[in-house]
């Protein structure tokens, strides 16, 4: 088995949908090599057509390498892996897909590739049942777009292959945020998902509708968010005094609206008042338009954030 330990300059992409292709696109405007490999040979064969739009986003942005990454399109996962230092999995989120894909990069990878699972659901526990190298394995998630958001958390049991990743990931202009403990959803989809349990009951309860809770977020603590997270927003949320202040004289009102928060439940009539209320939002927009919409208005903030000198910009 041939040795992937040298700067990494080739990587595999498995599964080329949203997340591959998207992936496949960061990793070719840092001037990485990509060995795209997917089941359904439509998907791949369109695959270098559907990354020029994207590589088109990143040059905007200012992210041309000298040496781009040559694609190229892997008939079997074995062609996709045998020559790569590093290895970006992408397969439905299927305990057993997920496996026996493994076992397939196991046998033709290089001993010390790294595997990296895009999971957004599983846990790293759950797929490590599923290789022999464990130390090996980490959850890569990110937030979609990957070529534009910046975001991706980590997790590994080994603290090599953790350092490793970090070390990977950041040369691509990503933000990593390392889990300390194993974790369905990893932290930003736990906390999108508490979000939306209670913009979902706000329009159970009529509360309001789906477009009004969308603009209010956009609107306010969506926009303070992009600059400062959560907890720094209450920090300075309780003045002179900071956090301590805040908890000690406003704690409990945040505790009473906790106690009012909802847990809805996806029942056909809750599920209408959402489509009804997208439909309304959307107002005629087609899919592919509200994606080019929010990737202008996403290329448009990371441009401010790096005119300001402030976070990092992919």
């Amino acid at each position: 088995m041939p040795s992937s330990q040298q700067a990494t300059t080739s990587v595999a992409v498995l599964g080329c949908g949203l997340i591959g292709e998207s992936w496949s696109a960061l990793f070719l405007a840092h001037g990485l090599d990509v060995a795209a490999w997917d089941p359904d040979g439509g998907v791949l064969a369109a695959l270098p057509q559907r990354v020029e739009p994207l590589l088109a986003q990143l040059r905007a942005l200012g992210h041309t390498a000298a040496r781009p990454g040559r694609l190229s399109v892997a008939q079997s996962v074995a062609a996709a892996v045998g020559g790569a230092a590093w290895i970006q999995e992408n397969a439905p989120e299927n305990t057993a897909v997920k496996h026996g894909l493994y076992a397939e990069v196991e046998a033709a990878a290089a001993a010390d590739a790294v595997i990296a699972s895009s999971t957004s659901s599983l846990t790293w526990t759950d797929l490590a049942a599923g290789v022999t190298r464990r130390d090996r394995l980490i959850t890569a998630h990110p937030f979609n777009p990957p070529h534009l958001m910046p975001l991706v958390e980590l997790f590994a049991d080994n603290a090599q292959t953790l350092e490793r990743a970090e070390t990977f990931y950041r040369g691509l202009g990503r933000v990593t945020v390392a889990l300390r403990k194993d974790a369905v959803g990893h932290i930003a989809n736990r906390l999108a998902s508490a979000l939306w349990r209670e913009a979902v009951n706000i329009v159970a309860e009529g509360i309001a509708d789906v477009a009004d809770v969308d603009a209010a977020l956009v609107h306010g603590p969506g926009l303070r968010w992009s600059v400062i997270g959560s907890h720094m927003a209450y920090h300075l949320g309780g003045g002179p005094g900071g956090i301590a202040h805040y908890l000690d004289h406003l704690g409990p009102s945040q505790e009473r609206r906790w106690a009012t928060l909802g847990t809805p439940s996806l029942t056909p009539e809750v599920r209408r008042l959402l489509i009804d209320g997208i439909a309304q939002e959307a107002a005629g927009r087609s899919i592919a338009t509200l994606e080019a919409e929010r990737d202008r208005g996403l290329m448009l903030a990371l441009a401010a954030r790096r005119k300001a000198g402030e976070g990092e910009c992919p």
